[in-house]
């Protein structure tokens, strides 16, 4: 029973580290900031997971933020495109495929994650992340890479 119990644990705990290799979480605040400007997708992940935690107090309404990933020379474009779009499709035109992977608009204190393919993407191509509400772009951005 003891054997069982340990290769037990040891599956869990390298399944553990496996999925938490593919998945990172950012922050972001009431002053229109991320808390980092650079996101690492491991090249052994077929999917990454983006979990944004909005760490500031004020409505999506005034302050919403989301975390939006597109190839960098679509970036201001879709962002662009999302301001007519408005805040029930936050800020993103509905079926864009310029978008990689994308949350929903958030507010203080609220958290939200996105999952998305990253196995077709050519990891040598260039990559960033930003918020797509509007005005937003200007502060909130970053590049996204691929690790080996």
């Amino acid at each position: 029973m003891k054997k069982y119990i340990i290769g037990f644990t040891a599956l869990f705990a390298s399944t553990f580290a496996f999925a938490n290799e593919c998945a990172t979480t950012v922050e972001s605040n009431d002053a229109m900031q991320f808390n980092t400007s650079k996101v690492t997708i491991p090249a052994s992940c077929d999917e990454f997971t983006v979990t944004l935690k909005h760490t500031g107090a004020l409505p999506k309404q005034s302050m919403g933020h989301n975390w939006v990933m597109t190839k960098k020379a679509d970036a201001q474009a879709v962002a662009s495109d999302g301001v007519s779009a408005g805040l029930d499709n936050n800020y993103l035109k509905p079926n864009d495929e310029r978008v990689i992977g994308a949350t929903e608009v958030i507010g203080g204190g609220q958290e939200t994650s996105t999952t998305f393919s990253v196995a077709e993407l050519d990891k040598e191509g260039e990559y960033m992340f930003f918020c797509s509400f509007p005005g937003h772009i200007s502060l909130m951005k970053g590049t996204v890479t691929f690790g080996s």
